[in-house]
């Protein structure tokens, strides 16, 4: 599995939860709360036991016996293994199995492991990348607060091996709104990547999503637009953009947005949903 296809995967999953964190009926009703209006910052204390071996056996479960053979195998020869330089080889592998099977979690400890003994750029941002995927798809609290913290520690190294990487200024801003810091710090750097670079899909999707959660749909559309702009064939924007037009009450401009997102991927559970959204707006 490639890279561009574990992202879409993950996009998958994160519209999926979403889909199904709301009623059908879900408008915004006036007057409603505004999460994280003022910059409250939800904190996780760090859970001692979360380690590689316990997010391990729970994606074990989510995939199943046949393809968690593999990485059995991998594992047996990791606690066997006789010197460092064949660890290190084990643990590249396990890192990239995790990532062909769509489990961030177990990935990211692995990355987090090689970047602590090889110091370099990729691994620290595999590292925080895999966190940040791993908390989006999490439902798990006590987990949260382990991949917030390791997400920011990734991301941190890599500013400091390269102060200007965007990525790493993406990364971290993510992972401070989540938790790692304050959201207002994050926002911040998410503002700096795209007065550096205004197309940059990842920032703009998640300052997007975050004017969505603190109800500022205006703001959200105008995210969701410019990803559009730049790539069209992503359903993500989409989908996030019918929901901002659906909380704005622009029905038409909703509808016409959940379509096209629906034309665009191919999974008949989030295409039946879909159509619930779209029947309810034209009721």
């Amino acid at each position: 599995m490639n890279k561009k296809q574990i992202v879409v995967i993950i996009a998958i999953v994160a519209v999926m939860g979403y889909l199904y964190s709301l009623p059908v009926r879900g408008l915004i009703k006036p007057g409603a709360a505004r999460d994280n209006e003022k910059g409250t910052s939800v904190r996780h204390q760090p859970p001692a036991n979360v380690t590689v071996s316990t997010v391990s056996e729970t994606a074990k479960a989510a995939i199943g016996a046949a393809l968690a053979t593999k990485i059995n195998d991998l594992e047996g020869r990791l606690k066997n293994a006789a010197n460092d330089a064949d660890k290190l080889k084990l643990e590249k592998q396990l890192a990239a199995q995790w990532d062909a099977v769509n489990q961030p979690a177990p990935a990211a400890f692995y990355y987090l492991e090689l970047a602590s003994k090889e110091n370099t750029l990729s691994n620290w941002l595999n590292a925080g990348n895999r966190f940040n995927d791993a908390y989006k798809l999490t439902q798990d609290t006590t987990v949260m607060s382990a991949y917030i913290t390791n997400a920011v520690e990734a991301f941190q190294n890599v500013l400091k091996l390269k102060p200007e990487s965007l990525d790493g200024k993406t990364g971290l801003g993510v992972a401070y709104v989540n938790g790692g810091g304050t959201p207002m710090q994050g926002i911040a750097l998410l503002l700096e990547v795209v007065k550096q670079d205004p197309n940059n899909e990842s920032a703009n999707l998640n300052l997007g999503l975050f004017s969505m959660k603190s109800r500022q749909y205006d703001k959200a559309v105008l995210r969701f637009k410019t990803i559009i702009a730049n790539k069209p064939n992503e359903f993500e924007p989409y989908f996030y953009l019918a929901e901002s037009y659906k909380q704005l009450g622009k029905k038409p401009e909703a509808i016409a947005a959940y379509q096209k997102c629906k034309d665009m991927i191919a999974d008949p559970v989030i295409g039946q949903r879909i159509d619930e959204y779209i029947k309810e707006l034209k009721n």
